[in-house]
């Protein structure tokens, strides 16, 4: 068994045994206490939303100050739950028992002066540990991959007086397939919303703040314009500041390509280097089971089984976008090479279906490229533009980026606005470039992605069991757009030849 293969097992493993450990907590170890704890110097009424027993109720809540005031207090409504919270002074989480014979299901809306917990969001807060471990390693490998893949793809363009036409044109499909796929995650996924199938606390995104920091102020337009140039670099690698990397990648690499020969060393290391850090990528996903464990345990604790409509409905909705992008990329494709698509995606079939399983575009380059030379494109145009768009035309990728960041964000009630949402498709765009074909590094970016735009981190490792999936298809629409690219561009060029014919035995 491949090491991909054994990683996605245990992957399944961890989360059926998440299912299992959750739905035994959600069963057993809770719902007869509620954590209540008021906002600092609140002492009144206050109303928690609950379902308890099956029955959406407002729960009213009577907090006092002191011991006396409880006593003295004959006129609490019936039925309120009535707490004292000054113990020495100190505004501390108390525990409300829930009436006899009914049991707290789920917090419906927080209370107004306060922030309510249940027993087992405790046992999540715990479990969670462990997705926390996994998602500080992801982010530990962020700035140094943006950085070192991004320049590195750029110098793969060589002397841009040299590539002229050929690479404008590659620059052209590059271009508009990625605002075609990202355009095809925004729209369906604010169609369908499959992210409004369940409904976190506040209290999960209340988790994410150590990981992606707290800002004052909402993401803006004017804010995205101001961060756009760094400082300092190293202070954008140390504080995670991907947009900023972007800038500075781009600049160092435009400089590098300028400086020509003078920058191979420079170059070739960085390459190196960006191998290294991709290995490293593996040795993360080596954790991603214990974080799948607790995302799923955590989750299912709190939320039950219900958990399983967003697993269904996300992976249902995601493959309605790569149908669509299928269709759109081969109808395009048909219009340009007419007749000759049938003989292309017969040509391209086994490098397909070895991306499909592997989930690695890598894994198919040399047959790829000895494919597309059989099928008439010359070795000149296909050893320029099939390396250049494997960092720069992941079309299966691009459309994955947005809806699941954006899925994520519904998750977790996280408003965009459609201007935020378009900045963030840019962003996309931008942090996108030179991020490799291999398994599962669009999780990078989309954590990267998230915490930009507040959007909670966690939410990567709730979707992480069902990330290998979608992975195979993502995996072999990127194969299938760079060979659509490299066979379109030869066939603008003129250098599309007669197809080889292969001999049978």
């Amino acid at each position: 068994m491949s090491k991909g293969n054994k990683l996605t097992l245990w992957i399944i493993i961890a989360m059926l045994l998440g299912v299992i450990v959750g739905y035994f907590v959600h069963e057993m170890g809770g719902g007869k206490k509620l954590q209540y704890k008021p906002k600092e110097g609140f002492a009144g009424k206050d109303t928690i939303v609950l379902k308890i027993s099956g029955e959406i109720i407002k729960q009213p809540v009577v907090v006092y100050k002191d011991e006396d005031s409880f006593r003295n207090d004959t006129a609490a409504a019936t039925g309120a739950w009535r707490t004292i919270v000054d113990i020495d002074g100190k505004y501390v989480p108390t525990y409300i028992a829930a009436h006899p014979g009914t049991k707290i299901e789920k917090i419906i809306e927080q209370p107004k002066h306060g922030v309510a917990f249940t027993r087992l969001d405790n046992f999540a807060t715990n479990i969670k540990l462990l997705t926390v471990i996994f998602l500080r390693l992801v982010q530990m490998i962020i700035a140094p991959l943006v950085f070192c893949t991004l320049v590195v793809g750029i110098a793969k363009l060589g002397d841009l007086k040299t590539v002229g036409r050929v690479g404008g044109k590659a620059l052209l499909w590059f271009v508009t397939a990625s605002l075609v796929s990202l355009l095809i995650g925004l729209v369906y996924v604010n169609v369908f919303q499959p992210g409004h199938v369940i409904n976190l606390s506040s209290g999960d995104a209340a988790e994410a703040s150590d990981l992606i920091g707290k800002t004052k102020s909402s993401f803006s337009l004017s804010m995205f314009i101001e961060h756009v140039i760094p400082k300092s670099v190293i202070e954008s690698m140390a504080s995670n500041e991907v947009l900023q990397l972007v800038v500075f990648s781009v600049f160092f690499g435009i400089a590098a390509t300028a400086v020509g020969d003078y920058a191979k060393p420079v170059i070739k290391a960085l390459d190196g280097v960006a191998h290294v850090i991709l290995k490293m990528v593996g040795y993360v996903m080596g954790f991603a089971p214990l974080g799948v464990f607790g995302a799923i345990s955590a989750v299912i604790a709190v939320k039950g089984l219900e958990v399983f409509k967003f697993y269904g409905y996300y992976l249902f909705y995601f493959l309605i976008g790569i149908a669509t992008l299928w269709f759109l990329l081969l109808l395009i494709g048909y219009l340009i090479l007419k007749n000759r698509l049938p003989a292309l995606v017969k040509r391209i079939a086994q490098p397909l279906l070895i991306a499909f399983s592997t989930t690695s575009s890598e894994a198919v380059f040399p047959k790829l490229t000895e494919e597309l030379e059989r099928f008439g494109c010359k070795d000149k145009i296909v050893s320029f533009i099939l390396p250049l768009g494997y960092s720069f035309n992941l079309d299966g990728s691009m459309m994955y980026m947005t809806f699941a960041s954006l899925t994520i964000a519904q998750v977790y009630k996280v408003p965009l606005d459609l201007p935020t949402q378009l900045t963030m498709l840019i962003v996309l765009m931008l942090t996108s470039k030179g991020i490799a074909g291999v398994p599962r590094a669009s999780l990078v970016v989309v954590t990267a992605t998230c915490a930009m735009f507040k959007i909670p981190p966690e939410g990567i490792a709730l979707i992480l069991p069902i990330d290998h999936f979608c992975d195979m298809f993502r995996t072999a629409t990127n194969v299938l757009g760079n060979a659509l690219a490299t066979t379109v561009v030869s066939k603008w060029e003129g250098e599309l030849g007669e197809e080889e014919i292969t001999q049978t035995a």
